[in-house]
């Protein structure tokens, strides 16, 4: 399919900018190099050849490696900020009448640009305050964090709704549509209320003079005595209630890719699943995020990498929401861009092809589906909590967490990646299939 053939691109992309950034020896021997010495390395013996590219594969290990924080948080800076337009972008097309899109849905996403905003502050106040940065403050690394949290959290609600409906509505079950479905409304004071409690958990320890290393929530889930364990905490470690944030981000983002899957089903638009694809790379830019605070937030250059997923990421979202508007009917003001251009009548009937009940994380929304909201809710916490404290105490039982390994922080963020996305592939293939996570 087009966009899993733009996805491989951008990544081939990424990859490139990712050279370019991190090699300034290569890049200046590029830009500078005269003629005299471009005819040179020309007429090298293949050995030379081959001992100068070595030699840049070190240089650009090397600046890895051995990339500071500042250097880091430099990097990331401007993808953070260019990911901004492709989201917005995302959000027109999603929102667009023709899609149908359930309007707390729609609330969901957009509250993504809540977190964004409001973490901004927090960052400043972290560097002003403690001259450190906003992963190495638990209390207020926790407060803004929640915020993405409340993103999903609300996503998922909006959409498990508004799938309950649709799918009671085809088995012929009387139901009555919830109000998520056509009114902002619900998910908007839904949003405010989560916001405002977030607020107060950065709000009333500030006031009351937290310091740099203060626990989230003062620690309260955490194992109140010194755990024996291979190794001591360090100081900057994420308290309990901080990682069941982290976790329940991930697992709330891979639940609201099934039910996007889902959606396409009770649609009979498959171009729904495009948006699952979509959605691909932001949740490794998750996984990158937890794997940074794995390691005790001691590899600096996976700051940018999750800056480039983030970018990557709004970017493969827009496209799939373009596609989905496009398919509904929508034609852009701007007239058709060949490259994306999609038939209007490219919706088939899908419904005899439903995926069956599956066991991945993603599928919780099914296995869940005769809970209430509140009961939903409460499971999907108490398991991540569950994983906080293994992730929290049992890591200290390694070594590899306390030795900042490059190689496998990077077989730790797409190893569960390219899994994830194989997956996709064969339920896109065979829809039958269970799965293995």
């Amino acid at each position: 399919p087009r966009l899993q053939l733009l996805l491989i691109i951008a990544i081939l992309c990424v990859a490139v900018v990712t050279v370019d950034a991190f090699a300034p020896p290569i890049a200046a021997t590029r830009h500078f190099a005269t003629k005299a010495t471009a005819t040179a390395h020309s007429m090298m013996p293949m050995s030379d050849v081959l001992q100068n590219t070595i030699l840049n594969l070190d240089q650009l290990n090397n600046s890895i490696l051995t990339m500071d924080q500042a250097a880091a948080e430099t990097l990331a800076g401007p993808f953070f900020g260019l990911s901004l337009f492709p989201y917005l972008a995302f959000l027109y097309f999603l929102n667009l009448p023709q899609n149908e899109t359930p309007k707390g849905v729609t609330v969901g996403f957009a509250t993504c640009l809540l977190f964004v905003f409001l973490t901004i502050p927090a960052a400043i106040g972290a560097k002003v305050w403690y001259g450190v940065s906003l992963a190495d403050s638990d209390w207020l690394h926790g407060s803004a964090e929640s915020l993405l949290t409340v993103t999903n959290l609300v996503t998922v609600i909006a959409f498990r709704q508004a799938l309950s409906y649709k799918e009671q509505e085809m088995d012929g079950v009387g139901a009555s549509m919830p109000e998520s479905m056509v009114s902002y409304r619900p998910m908007v004071n839904l949003v405010g209320v989560l916001t405002a409690l977030a607020g107060l958990t950065a709000f009333i320890p500030g006031l009351m003079g937290a310091e740099v290393h203060t626990p989230y929530l003062s620690g309260f889930m955490d194992i109140p005595f010194q755990v024996s364990a291979r190794h001591p905490e360090p100081e900057n470690a994420l308290t309990v209630c901080c990682w069941v944030i982290h976790i329940t981000s991930l697992v709330e983002f891979l639940v609201a890719m099934g039910f996007c899957w889902r959606w396409a089903d009770v649609s009979n638009n498959p171009k729904w699943r495009g948006l699952t694809w979509g959605l691909l790379p932001l949740h490794s830019s998750g996984i990158t995020a937890c794997t940074y605070h794995l390691f005790y937030n001691s590899i600096p250059v996976l700051v940018p990498l999750q800056a480039m997923l983030t970018c990557l990421g709004n970017t493969t979202a827009m496209f799939a929401a373009y596609r989905i508007a496009v398919s509904n009917g929508w034609s852009a003001p701007w007239g058709d861009i060949l490259a994306l251009n999609e038939d209007n009548d490219s919706k088939t009937n899908i419904q005899e092809e439903e995926s069956q009940s599956l066991v991945g994380f993603e599928d919780l929304g099914d296995a869940l589906a005769t809970d209430n909201d509140w009961t939903f809710i409460a499971k999907l916490f108490a398991g991540c909590a569950v994983a906080s404290y293994l992730v929290k105490y049992g890591e200290l039982w390694f070594d590899f967490p306390f030795e900042s390994e490059l190689y496998l922080s990077l077989a730790i963020i797409f190893i569960p990646s390219l899994l994830n996305s194989f997956k996709w592939w064969k339920r896109s293939q065979d829809p039958s299939f269970d799965g293995w996570f």
